[in-house]
């Protein structure tokens, strides 16, 4: 069984930065997608970012240029670097992954950042 553990959440001041971690534990195989989601009150479940096994990378539109996901295999630990933070960015952050295979999907059970002065 697969278990996702995001930290990193908390309060930031307009134009701050803060870095998410999502642990991963258990057994997946070698070709996956993880990804980095976010829901907003009273709004839809959105996508912030993905990284693939393969390396590649995917930003929603909101967060180009902003946020940087990145992992350490060593750590089975997926990053999400986000700078420049402003308000609208306030959401609960959720840790995605999609293992590509018969095991399906797995989520995290969350991390909230609230962007306000």
């Amino acid at each position: 069984q697969v278990q996702l553990i995001e930290s990193g959440g908390g309060l930031v001041q307009p134009g701050g930065s803060l870095r998410l971690s999502c642990l991963a534990s258990g057994n997946f195989f070698k070709f996956y997608i993880m990804a980095w989601y976010r829901q907003a009150p009273g709004k839809q479940r959105e996508l912030v970012a993905t990284l693939s096994s393969s390396g590649s990378t995917v930003y929603g539109d909101s967060v180009k240029g902003r946020f940087t996901i990145s992992r350490d295999n060593t750590q089975n630990t997926l990053y999400l670097q986000m700078d420049s933070l402003q308000p609208e960015d306030t959401a609960v952050y959720y840790c995605k992954l999609n293992t590509l295979s018969t095991m399906g999907d797995f989520w995290g059970q969350g991390t909230q950042v609230t962007v306000s002065s």
